[in-house]
This record gives structure tokens, sequence and C-alpha cells, in this order.
């Protein structure tokens, strides 16, 4: 009998090769201190959702032990999870963290925003973030942006240039050949930056698990009211929901992104625990944005026309 032949592997072959995780790590804390040394007022978007979670813990790394000489940002529509919102003022308070937060609901109160009738207010985020940004001259903006999310988020670089009204024009992306990141902007413009760019879903489960970070409860599964709508599960709140045709009905869910509660639905799920996730999301066809994400599905160009007007 003739045994067969095992091809080596990467590790075998070269001892000193990193993991697909150690890579992706390597790069993102690559980027954010290219960032540091290039830019005057970097900030971070921070919202408490998973993403935003692991870039902070990338930046906390990059620089420990000295502090995150980012402050963060929140654009908060008023109507995100509370769950989410005390996980994030727990996390600032305990990393002597600076956090600016931009809200939806002073700018309605203002007359400078308007709801919409579908009470949804993540497309209403847009004016706070550029008012935000301009306020605090802000020349670049940390985001969790990823390239496996959505179509239009593919086509951007990882240091993307905005013109002076914060939008994003695809002609004027710039070349990264060799990690080599160009940082240049005229005064008025900014830059927004992906560390997590070249990351999956996936991935981040992956580096969540390994990494021991803690995510709000609400990414894991949790009996909930919710009422369907659209294909998806959502949490009744004082934003709109549910019509007087739309029954409550308490499930077994998580969620596998955070957003505004308007819009963003929840999963039958029974996983509990990191490892669940993550052999749950290695068996799905459909992209978290693409499953749980309504003001993603209101056009094929939904996300790109609101990225053209300064969306993140």
């Amino acid at each position: 009998m003739t045994t067969a032949t095992r091809r080596p592997t990467e590790a075998s072959e070269n001892p000193f090769a990193l993991s697909h995780l150690d890579a992706l790590e390597a790069e993102s804390v690559h980027i954010f201190r290219e960032v540091a040394g290039e830019f005057e007022r970097p900030v971070i978007l921070f919202s408490g959702g998973k993403d935003s979670i692991v870039m902070l813990h990338l930046a906390l790394k990059a620089f420990a032990p000295a502090p995150v000489p980012f402050a963060l940002l929140h654009v908060d529509t008023g109507h995100n999870f509370p769950e989410v919102l005390a996980y994030r003022d727990r996390v600032v308070a305990e990393h002597g963290l600076r956090l600016h937060v931009a809200s939806v609901q002073e700018f309605i109160d203002a007359g400078r925003l308007r709801e919409r009738p579908d009470g949804t207010r993540n497309p209403l985020q847009t004016v706070p973030l550029l008012d935000a940004i301009e306020s605090h001259r802000f020349d670049a903006v940390f985001g969790g942006g990823r390239r496996d999310e959505e179509k239009a988020r593919a086509k951007e670089r990882v240091f993307s240039l905005r013109d002076e009204f914060g939008a994003w024009d695809p002609r004027r992306q710039r070349p990264e050949l060799w990690a080599l990141y160009n940082g240049r902007h005229a005064p008025g413009e900014h830059v927004r930056v992906f560390p997590l760019s070249n990351w999956t879903e996936l991935d981040v489960w992956q580096y969540v698990e390994r990494e021991g970070i803690e995510l709000p409860a609400i990414y894991y599964a949790h009996e909930r009211e919710v009422f369907a709508r659209d294909g998806m599960w959502l949490t009744a709140g004082e934003w709109g929901g549910p019509k007087e045709t739309e029954r409550v009905e308490k499930r077994l869910i998580r969620y596998r992104t955070v957003g505004d509660m308007s819009c963003t639905g929840a999963v039958d799920s029974g996983a509990a625990t990191n490892a669940d996730i993550i052999a749950e999301i290695a068996a799905s066809r459909l992209t978290e944005r693409g499953a749980t994400r309504a003001d993603d599905k209101l056009s094929e160009a939904a996300m790109e026309d609101r990225k053209r007007e300064g969306y993140f």
C-alpha cells in the first residue's frame, strides 16, 4: 500500500508565516500608524457595533502602551439600541477616551432635518456627520466599512478622498500599490480611512473569538419582542413600529449588524457563543447588510447614492 503524500502546510513551509488573522491585524495596525503620521486631526467613528469595537481594539494595540491619539465620534440617530449605547459609554469611560456625539434629533429639533415618512433615520446621518467633521476640523475619519458588506463599499480604497462637501467620487480613487497610501487633500477636503477594508464578517468574528473581545449582548441569541416587516424582524420602538396590522411576537433572535432600530433587522438564531456564530456565518450565503438592512434595499444603488452625498 502506498502512503498518500500530504502537501506541507504553510506553517511547515515557513515557520515564520503569519496566520490570516495576524496578517489582517498587521495591515490594520499599519494603517492606524500611517494616519497618525500623516494627518493632524483624525477621529474614529464609534457606534458600539462590532466593527467599530474591533477597530478600536486594533487602535489600542497600535499605540500601546500609549493612549489612542484620536477622539471618537458617534452619529446618534436617536433610534439606537439601548444595549449598544450603554456599551459605548462603558468602553469610553474604561479607556479614558474622548467621545463626540452628533445628534440627529438635535438637527431635527433645530429644523435642519425633517423626519422621513417611514421613520427611518439612517439616511439622516449624513448632515450631522459632515457638520461634526467641519466643526471639529477632522481631516481623517476612520470607519469600520468592509468590502464584503456591499458592492459600493467594495469599490472604495482604504484611503478614500472626500471633497469639500464630503462627497465621494469613484473616479477620484487613488491606486494603493504595495500598501502605499496617499493622504494628500486640499483645504476643506478630508479622507475616510477603512482599516477593516480587507476583512470579512467571518474574519471579524474569528478575531473577536481569538482576542476575547467583549461585544454587546444583542449580537448573541436572546429572546426579544419583534414584528415582521419587509421580510425582516424589527424591534418595536417610538420610531414608528409596529403598525396596527403588524403582530408583535417573542422570538429567539440575534443581530448580525447594529444600526438604527427602524431599519436593522434581526435573524432567527440560536447562536449564543462566538463559536456558534462563526459556524452560522460560515454556512450563510447572505451578507449581513443584505440580510438585515432595509435602507440598502431602497434601490440597487442605495449605498452608493448615499456615499456620493457624504454618507460613510
